[in-house]
């Protein structure tokens, strides 16, 4: 089976701690308290907005660190040029795999796309050695990234395998590489925000049918299950399938505490669901459908009509001999 395909739904997680933190919907207004609440916190001394996120306080440096892991340390947390990073990892090969990486997140928080998709890229083809790997066991699990799996939708992740794929795959769509970016997300194990980032690009690509095969059974348990079902209802709407479509849009505004700007969409969808039904039933070649019959019935009246008068004149005509 291809690596955009599956048999089922892809949205079943089963494990009980997940890498992901509360999901947010992005607006416009939530975009300007952020930027100003970021210039602020910056002002105040707390944590460059250019750096990488952290989860809480900056991890300390172990005592008698090696040189590399010295290096690296300060190139992660106190460092905003993913070049520093790129640069330890041709100092120090056996770090180089997670150097880029961490220069891959550092240039996707930045919106270099472009950039970050390559560098995760080789970070991820890049073995690591047994210090590099300690490094991020003992450093890098704090570490967030904020991933766009969908539009408006962004989740924290802790720094893991899915932080670093579906930051790829959030580059490779923004790059227009969609197939690459399905493909990417599509290795990942079954969760709520993979599975939004795969159906958001398998929409783009127009794979409807496969949308609608991931997210069947699917129902409204938080915002990104909601943002799942707009998905599912704007795919069945576009096969034509209006009931089920109608059925998904129902169930994103069943629950109440559904973020409002999804709710939003929600009534737009009906909305514009209702308009198709509308225009279907305006259709003039639908009010048309009936009137071929109603002709033909009237022509055979008006033949009977006339072949009566017919019969009556011959028959005054020979009463008339």
């Amino acid at each position: 089976m291809s690596a955009g395909q599956s048999p089922g739904p892809i949205y079943r997680d089963t494990r009980d701690l997940t890498p992901f933190g509360v999901p947010q919907v992005r607006t416009p207004v939530r975009d300007i308290a952020d930027g100003v609440g970021g210039i602020l916190h910056t002002a105040l001394g707390g944590r460059n907005g250019a750096l990488l996120s952290v989860d809480g306080a900056t991890p300390r440096l172990k005592r008698m660190p090696g040189k590399a892991a010295k290096a690296v340390y300060e190139a992660t947390f106190h460092n905003t040029d993913p070049n520093r990073l790129i640069a330890l990892g041709r100092a120090y090969p056996g770090w180089a795999g997670l150097c880029y990486v961490l220069a891959g997140l550092l240039a996707h928080k930045q919106g270099g796309y472009l950039r970050a998709s390559e560098l995760l890229q080789r970070g991820l083809t890049t073995g690591n050695d047994d210090d590099a790997n300690r490094f991020a066991s003992g450093y890098l699990t704090r570490v967030v990234t904020r991933v766009e799996v969908a539009e408006r939708i962004e989740v924290p992740v802790l720094f893991s395998e899915e932080a670093v794929f579906l930051a790829l795959s959030h580059s490779l769509r923004e790059t227009g590489h969609l197939e690459a970016a399905l493909q990417t997300v599509a290795s990942l194990p079954p969760s709520l925000p993979a599975a939004l980032a795969r159906c958001s690009v398998a929409f783009s690509m127009g794979r409807d049918k496969e949308v609608m095969v991931w997210t069947e059974g699917l129902l409204n348990a938080d915002d990104l299950s909601a943002a799942l079902l707009l998905i599912r209802a704007r795919s069945l709407r576009r096969l034509g399938a209006a009931a089920a479509s109608q059925a998904a849009v129902k169930e994103v505004l069943r629950r109440r505490k559904t973020h409002l700007a999804l709710r939003n969409d929600a009534l737009t969808d009906r909305a514009l669901l209702l308009l198709d039904n509308g225009r279907k039933s305006l259709n003039p070649r639908d009010w048309l459908r009936g009137r071929p019959a109603q002709l033909e019935t009237f022509e055979v009246i008006r033949k009977d009509v006339e072949e009566r008068r017919l019969w009556e004149q011959e028959w005054k005509q020979l009463n008339g001999e």
